[in-house]
């Protein structure tokens, strides 16, 4: 059990529970090496019992951690601690999709666009890198304060979905989602996240789900069954051109889907286009009914909650199975013979466990681990060995400066501690000092620079760089293009920022003096944005500098979205002045001023 205040892995220290799933816990942590909040997600159950699942949900859950888009929440670590299975990602202050569902109700067409539009432009990013999400709903969805949206759930959708799992309760939270194909037992592809995609915009412009039942059986037939309802009918603010995306991202045929994700996303950049308002509704290449004309098995996650009536069994043909000679022994056994032999193997077991494995353990001798500081790890390793004790063979890394580079700095156990004999020992190399020496990394792969620098307990800031000529990076996104600082030396704790080019087409960074106001109005005009400009009195910045815009830099651009930015505006000599009221409450300076007014009109006369 995972309580406040403990430390996983000896780095990631437990701060509080923030989510709770049928799969997993969601703690707060933080890292204490790289001292920041990082959320830790910790399986549950039966989960980390079955030895299957834990080995596909590290590879999946590694193969993940390579994926980095601003709209993918980002892994960080993987591992198992005191058979705690967890995963270790960036920490996301927001809401859920399906919170805000809930809270608001229906979402407006723009907004629902701007979410789909970046969901779609990161699972593109995923499926390039032939990861499929499998598991795509609200509740794996993310949304920041600033209408930034995240992915999450990638590598463990991508194991529980692969494996054999029969809860009820996980299944009841993906089968409202879940692709026709899944549903009849066939495996997932790229058009399987476009179909629950398509689901999920359904369930924003509408309030609710398309296909509601009791049991999972139930919702499942209805997405091999039922025809998509409209969603226009549930919501009349609804385009044609809106609601056949939703029914082309959700096809029971693949072949009458989107064939690619990037697909659907430019779909969604011209769906509310003024051209796009007429048009008709879809009608489809190829047969919807293709699943009617086969035999639907449903997965196992669902196959527990099918029972079969009388009348499906007569109806249902007997099954014939050949049977080899060993087989008709084995039929001819009674069953008072299978409980005997299962009685002696239990008896037989147990004596070899008292008189043979037990006194073997328990008479086993001790062994003081010797002191293998300074020593070269060959060395080492026959030093220990001579008193009997077995080496892991992964070596770790230490970093110090008490010990030479490249030789053993310390073991666990510790020197001296006293363990059973043939006990594993881990051995830990010196790296040599703490400091880093930074060098020229432009060119390199900013991912493996990362990897590299965060080892050596330096803290890495990957951020995005204008570069003149985009499309020589076309396909060079991680390329490092400038950093900061250039070159020198950085001891554990310090930060190295490393630029990778901007190829987004998103919006610019406003804030400052780059841009002045009348250059933010051309850039609206030119893309279709209704943009707000709102003055500040202040003398903290320059007059006509922009001191904030209310859409995020890099955040996609949809036509007709609305724009506001803050520009700064010198205070007057005026709005210095604080009223002063005599004891009746009259505003001595008004009176002031009438009085030369009066004055000055007597003058004239």
């Amino acid at each position: 059990m995972i309580v406040k205040g403990q430390k996983i892995n000896d780095r990631y220290e437990v701060r509080k529970l923030i989510g709770e799933g049928g799969m997993a816990n969601v703690y707060l942590g933080y890292d204490t090496i790289l001292e920041r909040d990082v959320a830790i997600k910790v399986l549950r159950g039966d989960l980390a019992d079955d030895e299957k699942f834990v080995r596909r949900f590290r590879r999946e859950a590694q193969s993940a951690s390579l994926l980095n888009h601003p709209n993918i929440v980002q892994i960080y670590d993987v591992g198992e601690d005191d058979g705690n299975f967890y995963i270790v990602m960036e920490y996301i202050k927001g809401q859920t999709l399906k919170q805000l569902i809930k809270k608001r109700g229906k979402l407006s067409v723009p907004e629902t666009v701007d979410i789909m539009s970046q969901l779609t432009d990161g699972l593109a990013h995923a499926h390039d890198s032939y990861i499929i999400h499998r598991d795509i709903k609200p509740q794996n969805i993310m949304i920041l304060d600033d209408g930034m949206v995240k992915i999450t759930d990638f590598g463990i959708a991508m194991a529980i979905n692969a494996s054999d799992l029969t809860q009820t309760n996980s299944v009841m939270g993906s089968v409202h989602y879940l692709p026709p194909e899944q549903a009849s037992g066939k495996g997932s592809t790229i058009k399987s996240d476009i179909y629950s995609l398509g689901i999920m915009m359904y369930e924003m412009l509408a309030g609710v789900m398309p296909y509601r039942g009791e049991t999972a059986v139930e919702i499942a037939m209805k997405h091999l069954k039922n025809p998509m309802p409209s969603v226009i009918k549930a919501n009349e603010t609804v385009p044609q051109s809106v609601e056949n995306i939703i029914l082309k991202a959700t096809a029971k045929n693949p072949k009458n889907r989107y064939n690619n994700v990037r697909e659907l996303y430019d779909d969604l950049k011209t769906c509310q286009d003024k051209s796009k308002m007429d048009e008709e509704r879809i009608v489809f290449k190829y047969p919807e009914n293709e699943y009617d004309n086969e035999d639907t098995k449903v997965v196992k996650s669902i196959k527990d909650d099918i029972k079969e009536t009388p009348k499906q069994k007569k109806k249902s043909e007997p099954e014939v199975k050949e049977l080899d000679v060993e087989d008709y022994k084995e039929k001819r056994l009674s069953k008072f013979t299978k409980i005997l032999i299962a009685l002696v193997g239990v008896m037989v077991s147990a004596l070899f466990a008292v008189f043979i494995i037990i006194p073997s353990i328990s008479t086993t001798p001790e062994v003081k681990v010797p002191n293998v500081s300074g020593l070269a790890v060959a060395d080492a390793k026959k030093k220990l060995e001579d008193v009997g004790l077995e080496i892991n063979t992964e070596i770790k890394e230490d970093y110090t400066e008490s010990v030479e580079k490249g030789l053993i700095s310390k073991s666990e156990p510790k020197a001296g501690e006293k363990v059973k004999k043939h006990s594993t020992v881990t051995l830990y190399k010196s790296m040599g000092s703490k400091n880093v020496t930074i060098e020229d990394y432009t060119g390199k792969d900013s991912d493996e620079i990362r990897k590299t620098l965060e080892k050596r307990n330096i803290n890495v800031s990957i951020e995005k760089k204008d570069v003149e000529n985009k499309k020589d990076y076309e396909g060079k996104e991680k390329i490092i293009v400038d950093q900061s600082p250039k070159e020198g030396t950085l001891t554990e704790g310090d930060t190295i920022i490393l630029y990778v080019p901007n190829l987004s087409k998103g919006y610019p960074d406003f804030v400052g003096e780059k841009w002045t106001v009348q250059e933010v109005e051309t850039f609206c005009q030119e893309n279709s944005i209704n943009l707000s400009v709102e003055y500040e009195s202040t003398n903290d910045y320059a007059e006509g500098t922009i001191i904030s815009q209310s859409r995020a830099a890099d955040s996609k651009i949809v036509t007709n979205a609305n724009l506001t930015i803050k520009v700064a505006k010198k205070k007057t000599e005026d709005e210095h002045l604080v009223p002063i009221e005599d004891a009746n409450g009259t505003n001595n300076n008004n009176n002031s001023n009438s009085n030369t007014n009066n004055s000055n009109n007597t003058s004239g006369e």
